[in-house]
């Protein structure tokens, strides 16, 4: 098969990497694609991931029999549902589905109907009214742009006056443009999180190997929210009883929610948890593979990943037998001087070989090759995954594997699983 992965980042290397090991797929195009990507596909960097026209024109004029939609801006366009209308087979859920990331409010509305268990919230349209209530209520409070906002639209307030200032830069002042217009308010759930990648066809929800994510910048949970600074799998926190009560409490409702509102969900739901004193709740929903998170679960699947997402278009998901190796991974991302601020491109990348011979993978995220040297091109540049036999061992895999990588401002988180371990 001729496959097109659609998307240019360190999760898109990760699922290029795993397509390319399977023996259906006899040819790879990724598009746009990146420097390390195009180690293991054809990439099309003049196709952008938003481009839903020339996604679909390109998948014609290559004759592809099969594209896999990755990020979240191309899925909430309609991009599927583009591909599967021109006759081109496609992974990934179409726009009605893709509202469970693309709305916080929609998913979240969905949650409350049928009794999902998450945290209490007010929904906002106008910012006078978002200020006056927030008059009413008391710190730590979470506010969250309603729209796309690359993982940037959700923050934790820990006083009143910063989740006023955080609602006048959204509703305002535009921050997140239309994706800021209305803003949710909701409590602030404690205790630990987990994601939970599940493969869905609509009638089947097959859970992944749990993971965790650093979402801070620095150390110790400190510092802005980034795209993911690092993650491993599977996560201790995830025991068989809060995984039982998980696939009751949460994940089966969830497929039967959207059932009962006419969507049907086919491809990565992504759901993050917060383990609270209460049990599991849901803290939101994503519609397409984690990242780091994927960078860390998907060198753990043993199954062939293209077989598996022609089941889920196939609504065959029930008949596949999907297996994981028994090890854990872990994910350090290498990150820009600045971000997730204002950060330079174009520094030269140093050791990648060294820190493949040390056995680890470099997903690379934000690259470019620049007379033979790759160079940064993005605010994470690289993810480097290790493996081992426990969780200890992949850790310092992947950390002893990233001290080898170097690059001007390069920084990285040091306390990835430490308190885990």
């Amino acid at each position: 098969m001729k496959v097109l992965v659609i998307g240019g980042g360190g999760r898109e290397h990760a699922v290029c990497k795993k397509l390319s090991e399977s023996p259906l797929v006899t040819e790879l195009l990724c598009a746009p694609g990146n420097a390390g990507i195009a180690q293991v596909a054809r990439c099309v960097p003049d196709v952008k991931a938003t481009d839903v026209p020339a996604i679909v024109a390109l998948a014609k004029a290559e004759q592809v029999d099969f594209v896999c939609v990755t990020p979240d801006d191309p899925l909430a366009l309609g991009c599927v549902d583009a591909l599967e209308e021109a006759g081109i087979a496609a992974f990934g859920p179409n726009a009605q589905a893709a509202q469970m990331e693309a709305s916080k409010i929609f998913s979240k509305n969905l949650m409350h109907k049928y009794g999902i268990p998450t945290a209490k919230s007010e929904v906002f349209t106008d910012a006078d009214a978002a200020l006056a209530y927030l008059a009413t209520q008391q710190a730590p409070i979470v506010v969250k742009a309603d729209g796309l906002a690359l993982g940037k639209g959700v923050v934790v307030a820990q006083t009143i006056e910063e989740a006023r200032q955080v609602v006048e830069e959204m509703m305002r002042g535009g921050k997140f443009g239309k994706s800021g217009a209305r803003v949710l308010i909701e409590e602030c759930m404690f205790g630990r999180e987990v994601t939970v990648l599940c493969f869905c066809d609509g009638k089947t929800i097959v859970p992944m190997r749990a993971s965790q994510d650093h979402k801070r910048v620095f150390d110790g949970d400190k510092g802005p929210n980034t795209g993911g600074m690092g993650a491993f799998a599977p996560s201790p926190l995830y025991t068989e009883e809060i995984a039982k009560r998980t696939e009751q409490e949460i994940l089966l409702p969830t497929l039967r929610a959207m059932n009962a509102e006419g969507i049907t969900f086919k491809g990565v739901l992504y759901v993050g948890l917060m383990l609270t004193a209460q049990g599991p709740k849901v803290v939101e929903y994503n519609a397409r593979f984690g990242d780091p998170e994927t960078q860390a679960v998907l060198p753990l699947l043993e199954s062939d990943l293209m077989e598996i997402m022609m089941a889920v278009r196939e609504q065959r998901l029930s008949g596949m037998d999907i297996r994981w190796k028994e090890q854990a991974a872990a994910c350090i991302v290498l990150a820009s001087g600045g971000y997730p601020g204002k950060y330079e491109s174009g520094k030269v990348i140093s050791g990648l070989e060294d820190a493949q011979a040390m056995g680890a993978t470099v997903y690379h995220a934000g690259t470019k090759l620049v007379d033979g040297a790759y160079v940064t091109a993005g605010g994470r540049v690289l993810g480097v995954t290790a493996l081992g036999n426990t969780l200890a061992d992949a850790v310092h895999g992947a950390y002893a594997a990233a001290e080898k990588i170097h690059f001007e401002g390069a920084h990285m988180r040091r306390d990835i699983g430490s308190r885990d371990l």
